[in-house]
Formats: C-alpha cells, sequence, structure tokens
C-alpha cells in the first residue's frame, strides 16, 4: 500500500483524513478529533 495523496477535510471538532493511491483508490481513511492532530 502506498499512498501517493492526502486529502484532509478539517472542521471544528473533527477532521477527515483520506490518502489514495497513484490509481486514485482510498487506501486509507481516518476520523479523527482535535486532541489526536498535531499541528506544528
Amino acid at each position: 500500500m502506498q499512498v501517493s495523496t492526502i486529502g484532509v477535510d478539517l472542521a471544528k471538532n473533527v477532521f477527515q483524513v483520506h490518502g489514495v493511491d497513484s490509481a486514485g483508490k482510498v487506501v486509507i481513511t481516518r476520523q479523527l478529533r482535535r486532541k489526536q492532530v498535531i499541528i506544528l
């Protein structure tokens, strides 16, 4: 599994993260709460 593109849907409390491969197939989907996201 190799992720070529990552998309992040930013919201107030819950972020949706999607990773797709080079063929455009979704290979990873995660739902993260604001506390779980580290912003540098």
